[in-house]
């Protein structure tokens, strides 16, 4: 797995979540739970891995929906 994006906003996150998995792609979202020791404050960005055979689709997709100024670079 290989991190595609790293961000503190949910909305974005939720976003990429959804276009995703409607595109099939094995993902997670990593550093979920980290808002119990941040206190729930946002500080924390959530980090969404991409498997690495499929990497290449996701940042595909990402550009497609005009947020690939919000990838990692890789």
């Amino acid at each position: 797995m290989i991190e595609l994006l790293r961000s503190n906003d949910p909305v974005l996150i939720s976003f990429v979540e959804a276009l995703l998995r409607d595109a099939g792609l094995s993902f997670f979202v990593a550093d979920e739970n980290m808002s119990i020791i941040e206190g729930s404050l946002g500080i924390l960005p959530r980090r969404v891995m991409i498997a690495d055979d499929e990497a290449d689709s996701a940042r595909e997709l990402l550009r497609d929906a005009g947020i690939a100024g919000e990838m990692k670079d890789g």
